[in-house]
């Protein structure tokens, strides 16, 4: 009915008023016997990652065993699908490289199982990897238990489906990104330069992941540092001769307290940080919104920051302290001189020294933290089992003196590559969360 408000009186027009508002009301509250939307449980989002770590970097048979620098590309493919599925039903935050909207009333929870399960699934579940029967048959478990602790109903299954799709748009936007690719480090052997290390003698492992297509950096050499310090500089010599006494196995000037940080963070690596998160996000009582924000920006930080390292690693590629300390009398250097035999507290992994792919990845978490807590604390607590000790890390200075001073003294890596890493990590991400991330208008 079509009402011309100008042949009407007030009254009228009041009475119209409240017509409209009554209308209103009836079309918006929820059909007959629906039930309103019971909130979202941030649990959902630590319980993912969790398995998410499990199946990533777990042991075979029921894990894909990459508990190594490749576990850092894999998990803002999990990452970021949860935030676009959670966020594209709250609202709270602009999604990544996406901008599908969800059904009203979608529930947030349901499409976090769902998109985490999806990538995962998609990723080690399926036929092409070794032991993907045992994953998929866990990952099939674990999505059944969490879509058990959600009412049934129509709100449930418009999450399942959303998240579904938020999982399909993360593997389609990974598509041919370079991943395996056959690139071979071939530098030609000169003093300064990175060669196999005793005791495996393993070649480069993984120079592909210095190519492969970011997350949210314009390119894998947009921070890429100056080079390593000069032979003939006096800053190379300071450096050789503190890593040859302080990260030297056997007989070295560190005190018991620096052995205890070099090995503290021998393994603080993709599980103890991601444990250290969702301790985090629980302490800080984070709602499914918030939580999803954080891992994502997190990881897809220390990703980026991984791939800008091995950009830097596989461009100098720069000889390791055991190769420089052995090899000293060879090095045009008259005030180095060679040690035959010397030998790291740690072993030395296999790859290049410059620039440090632990403090490039710490650097990143603690930067991005220190941004998405309001306090601007990293607040994280990190637990090493090879030292057997847990720290509590309020600032990100705080972590990068003892992740910095934990390379020198495990023999690994001299100074300046750990101190240009852990300044990379940050600049990759403030970008991030300058580009991403962002509170919707």
């Amino acid at each position: 009915m079509r009402v011309n408000f100008k042949a009407v009186g007030a009254g009228s027009l009041a009475a119209c008023a409240t017509l409209m508002t009554i209308i209103a009301v009836f079309y918006a509250r929820p059909a007959a016997g629906a039930q309103p939307p019971a909130a979202a449980d941030p649990a959902v989002i630590r319980d993912w990652d969790a398995i998410a770590v499990s199946t990533i970097a777990g042991p075979a048979p029921s894990g894909a065993g990459k508990a190594n620098v490749e576990a850092f590309l894999w998990f803002p493919f999990v990452q970021a699908a949860v935030y676009n599925a959670v966020n594209g039903i709250t609202g709270e935050y602009e999604l990544y490289k996406w901008n599908a909207k969800a059904p009203k009333g979608a529930s947030p929870q349901a499409a976090a199982a769902a998109a985490a399960h999806g990538v995962l699934m998609e990723y080690f579940g399926t036929n092409d990897f070794v032991n993907s029967e045992t994953i998929a048959a866990n990952l099939n478990a674990a999505l059944a238990t969490s879509l058990g602790q959600i009412p049934d109903g129509v709100r449930k299954q418009q999450g399942i489906r959303y998240g579904k799709r938020a999982a399909g748009r993360l593997v389609e936007l990974r598509e041919d990104d370079g991943r395996f690719a056959p690139i071979v480090f071939d530098m030609p052997l000169a003093a300064g330069v990175w060669r196999p290390t005793p005791p495996a003698f393993a070649p480069f492992f993984d120079p592909w992941l210095g190519q492969v297509e970011p997350f949210v950096l314009d390119s894998p050499s947009q921070f890429r540092p100056g080079p390593p310090p000069a032979i003939s500089s006096a800053l190379y010599v300071e450096e050789f001769e503190e890593v040859r006494d302080y990260g030297v196995n056997v007989g070295s000037l560190r005190t018991a307290a620096q052995t205890e940080t070099a090995r503290f963070f021998s393994d603080i690596t993709i599980g103890p940080l991601h444990a250290g998160l969702r301790d985090l996000v629980t302490r800080r009582g984070l709602d499914i919104s918030d939580s999803a924000r954080l891992f994502a920006a997190v990881d897809l930080s220390m990703a980026d920051a991984a791939i800008a390292v091995w950009d830097g690693k596989f461009h100098y590629g720069w000889w390791r302290p055991i190769t420089a300390i052995r090899e000293a009398d060879t090095d045009g250097n008259p005030n180095t001189t060679g040690v035959p035999g010397w030998t790291p507290f740690l072993v030395t992994p296999p790859y290049p020294d410059w620039p440090s792919g632990l403090n490039g990845v710490i650097g990143a978490a603690s930067t991005a933290l220190s941004q998405l807590n309001a306090d601007g604390r990293v607040d994280l607590n990190l637990t090493s089992a090879a030292a057997g000790v847990t720290r509590h890390y309020d600032f990100a200075a705080d972590i990068q003196r003892d992740a910095v001073d934990a390379r020198v003294f495990s023999g690994i890596h001299f100074r300046t590559a750990d101190e240009v890493a852990f300044v990379m990590g940050a600049q990759v991400a403030n970008w991030a969360l300058d580009h991403h991330f962002a509170p919707a208008n």
